[in-house]
């Protein structure tokens, strides 16, 4: 359907102008510690769930911190009964009733020279990669694109992505420049999705950090209504919400004196609590990058179908 790549993009786009994302419905834009809870997720109306699931198109652009979405995904619909078909997925080969995923899906469309990747890898190279694969016939039917993080420390948030992904909506979200009829536009409007970076151990606080540069990017999605999947809110918060703000990526910290997500899983029971991720749909079992457990992949993935359910129009309440 398309070439694959490296980078982390999530854009969203609609099938036809009935099933165009609305992302005014609801006052709720930010999928972070609160929203990735399997009670969440189960509370969704289904009917919502549904039409995330065959009515989006997602091409999807990381390194390896974007695993765990990915991961988290593709275990899901193994998780319980019944979750095979309402959480059915695919990477790269479209089926009927399931949700359209495309994997590294954006990194192959880089200006020449440019490295897309990821948004760590060079701070404006997404924003022609995700032009040239939006202008490619091959991906008219793509609705949903989103970019990861590899470290967001030191990156300049508020000059590059920022400015950078409101260029993109102007030209390709609903009533954009490029979405038209005319020669060189594109059918489908797109949704984006925003991300905050994942957290650093004992250094998320100060300028340029995790906790400050996220604080940028959801104060922004806030305000413009935008869709954010928030790594370091759900990296930062254990499972009964207590804030550890030096832990990192793993639900390392301090603080705690341990790893969290290491301790609630231990003391919770697999196929009933909590998930194994995937490699890919059906695939091997696995961590999500950089984790020794399957705790912050499993809460990326109820966060993630919270904004597709989002996109999709169910409010959020």
């Amino acid at each position: 359907m398309f070439s694959l790549g490296v980078a982390v993009l999530v854009l969203l786009l609609s099938c036809s102008k009935e099933d165009n994302p609305v992302p005014s419905a609801g006052t709720k834009f930010i999928a972070g510690y609160g929203v990735a809870k399997e009670s969440v997720l189960r509370s969704i109306p289904e009917q919502y769930i549904d039409k995330a699931r065959t009515t989006l198109h997602i091409a999807y652009q990381h390194t390896s911190h974007g695993t765990h979405v990915s991961y988290g995904m593709f275990g899901l619909q193994d998780y319980k009964d019944g979750d095979q078909i309402k959480f059915g997925i695919t990477n790269n080969h479209p089926q009927s009733e399931k949700l359209d995923f495309f994997d590294f899906a954006l990194s192959k469309y880089a200006a020449p020279g440019e490295d897309a990747s990821d948004l760590s890898r060079n701070e404006t190279a997404f924003i022609q990669a995700t032009r040239n694969f939006l202008d490619d016939p091959e991906n008219a039917v793509v609705n949903v694109v989103m970019w990861s993080w590899c470290n967001i420390a030191g990156h300049h948030v508020s000059q590059n992505y920022l400015p950078g992904m409101d260029t993109l909506i102007s030209e390709y979200g609903p009533g954009g420049s490029k979405i038209g009829t005319a020669p060189g536009q594109r059918k489908n409007p797109v949704t984006f999705i925003f991300m905050t970076g994942h957290a650093n151990a004992g250094v998320n606080l100060g300028d340029g950090n995790p906790k400050n540069q996220a604080d940028l990017i959801i104060n922004y999605c806030n305000k413009n209504k935008q869709f954010c999947l928030d790594y370091y809110s759900i990296d930062t918060h254990d499972m009964d919400d207590n804030y550890w703000e030096d832990a990192g990526d793993n639900g390392n910290s301090n603080a705690y004196g341990g790893n969290f997500y290491e301790d609630w899983q231990n003391a919770h029971n697999p196929g009933q609590d909590w998930y194994e991720n995937k490699s890919a749909p059906g695939g091997n079992v696995t961590y999500g990058a950089h984790n020794t457990q399957h705790i912050t992949a499993n809460r990326k993935a109820y966060a993630m179908w919270w904004i597709l359910a989002r996109i999709a129009g169910w409010n959020g309440e």
